[in-house]
């Protein structure tokens, strides 16, 4: 299993950033997916999560009606839409993937790969 996570940067507040991740070695489609972050000092969190077909999407309160989560099954990728970002954003993004085949999960425990993570800055 494999996960690369590409798209972090530097942002300025109000701005746009679009998260990849490029998932090989398992059946992408049959797996719930999400992004985490981990700030300096703070434990990881989950940002978001997507079901296996696309359809069913968690959203922390944090960043609920500014960032869109989806996934291209044909592609084997899943993408993380930021916009309206804020400095309180800034910290490492990881892509995971859940243990068990077609379950939905938002437990950090049942994500059992992990991409090495991009760094997300917000600053002016």
């Amino acid at each position: 299993v494999q996960l690369v996570e590409s798209g972090g940067g530097l942002a300025q507040p109000g701005g746009s950033l679009r998260l990849s991740c490029a998932a090989s070695g398992f059946t992408f489609r049959r797996y719930a997916m999400g992004w985490f972050r981990q700030a300096p000092g703070k434990e990881r969190e989950l940002v978001a999560a997507i079901s296996w077909t696309g359809v069913t999407t968690y959203y922390a309160d944090s960043v609920k009606g500014r960032f869109t989560l989806s996934r291209d099954n044909g592609k084997n990728t899943l993408y993380l839409q930021m916009n309206s970002l804020k400095p309180e954003d800034t910290a490492l993004y990881y892509c995971a993937k859940s243990s068990r085949i077609e379950k939905w999960t938002m437990t950090l425990a049942d994500y059992d790969y992990w991409g090495q993570g991009t760094q997300v800055t917000v600053s002016s």
